[in-house]
């Protein structure tokens, strides 16, 4: 199958390709030479030691990286797929079992210890889990179904965000805590979920229990944070959180909610003109113009920040254990950005100032027949239940979190709801 390579990463390939053919005189094959032919030109080309904090050389291992995931697609057609905690910005899967693999992490590996080689043995891992499933009691009598960068996108990357109001006082005691403790009241608050479904708790006592089963007893959660760093968030929010909004993807928050919230009810609007004007006439539904064209009634942080929303003065660690962390997925972030914003949203106003806004562009238009209507509707609801939320989260009086989630685990919130709730309710016991 064919593997669109990332804009990034085919300008490094092409870059090392070039300049390995100068130094070495001939045209030097990135995806079929051995690596140890190919190593004696890359020694020439870093001029020394590796060293992933020089910018040449960081081209150089994305240039190989790209060979090598290459010759993984050759070989067993693997592909790229976006994941925002890889170094690259995406990440390689493959179609016939569930395997991750960063290219440009197993080359920065070999490069460390001067043995290119080594890729040979990643390939060879490789290979040997494909042939495991493909001749396993799974893989015979039958054809595997086939994973495509959608599923690993939906599996892998934490492309969608929700805010989070956690009490930090419970989340720090649930981190200070030893995993087995954690786990006798995790599988007891799953058995008291009475609203979750039999076949969701018993996937809920694999993923959750099992995880905590897998940790060092005795040691608290935190202390194994760079061990497991999902499931300390994961345990320290099920036990922690106090509310939240729902989940989304992270470009709906940037392009939509957040500017929503900024631009709040106002009471007149700007004349349209130019393109803006003639998007209009072509029938571009009025709630993609209103983000558009209708400046913020409010001052958004000067930096962006997070979200647009939270500058990154304000972003820190849920608790100090995680500062080991490198991809840290629950960020502690400051409010006074957004916080005279939230105070004045109001739905109902909201949405009158985005149908005076409609007449506002009709009277310029006259009638004309709109496109994407039902999108831009859903667009909009979604964003106001997502204020709504945000606005609940912001003025909880908790600490306050942006979580970034897979659409995977943004799909469990649901049924992990139903636990955090057992876990929050009072044991009653009935005597007779």
């Amino acid at each position: 199958m064919t593997m669109p390579t990332p804009p990034q990463l085919e300008s490094a390939f092409t870059q090392v390709a070039a300049a390995l053919d100068k130094l070495e005189g001939r045209k030097v094959d990135l995806l079929k030479e051995p690596w140890d032919a190919v190593e004696k030109g890359v020694i020439k080309l870093l001029g020394g030691p590796f060293n992933p904090q020089v910018m040449e050389h960081q081209v150089v291992a994305l240039g190989l990286a790209t060979a090598f995931a290459r010759r993984l697609n050759a070989d067993h057609q693997a592909f790229w797929f976006p994941s925002r905690e890889a170094a690259e910005g995406a990440s390689l899967g493959f179609p016939e079992a569930l395997i991750m693999l960063s290219p440009f992490g197993a080359v920065l590996e070999a490069l460390a210890t001067a043995r290119l080689a080594r890729l040979d043995d990643v390939a060879k891992d490789i290979r040997g889990s494909l042939a495991q499933v493909k001749f396993g009691a799974g893989g015979l009598g039958g054809a595997p179904q086939r994973l495509h960068p959608e599923d690993y996108m939906r599996l892998f990357d934490p492309g969608f965000v929700q805010v989070v109001a956690l009490d930090s006082q419970k989340a720090a005691q649930t981190w200070t805590t030893p995993p087995e403790r954690l786990a006798i009241d995790v599988r007891d608050a799953i058995g008291r979920a009475q609203k979750l479904p039999a076949d969701l708790k018993k996937q809920m006592e694999s993923q959750l229990l099992t995880a905590l089963q897998r940790m060092e007893p005795g040691k608290p959660l935190i202390s194994q944070v760079q061990r497991a760093p999902r499931v300390c968030e994961v345990i320290g929010l099920l036990f922690g959180s106090a509310t939240s909004t729902g989940s989304a993807p992270e470009e709906f928050w940037m392009d939509v909610v957040i500017p929503l919230l900024f631009i709040g009810a106002p009471e007149t609007f700007p004349t349209l003109d130019g393109q803006e004007l003639e998007a209009a006439k072509q029938g571009i539904d009025p709630m993609l113009l209103f983000l558009d064209v209708v400046p913020y009634q409010f001052k958004a942080p000067e930096d962006e920040g997070l979200l647009g929303a939270f500058p990154g003065s304000t972003l820190g660690l849920p608790h100090e254990g995680f500062g080991s962390v490198t991809n840290l997925r629950l960020i502690k972030v400051g409010t006074e950005a957004i916080k005279d914003a939230i105070a004045k949203f109001d739905e109902r106003q909201a949405r009158a100032a985005l149908a005076k806004f409609a007449e506002h562009v009709k009277k310029q238009t006259g009638e004309v027949k709109l496109q994407g209507t039902d999108e831009a509707k859903q667009m909009y609801d979604a964003a106001m239940v997502l204020l709504a939320d945000l606005k609940r989260v912001v003025e909880s009086g908790k600490t306050v979190c942006v979580r970034r989630l897979t659409e995977a685990e943004a799909a469990s919130e649901p049924a992990l709801s139903l636990v955090r709730q057992a876990l929050s309710a009072p044991r009653i016991i009935l005597a007779t």
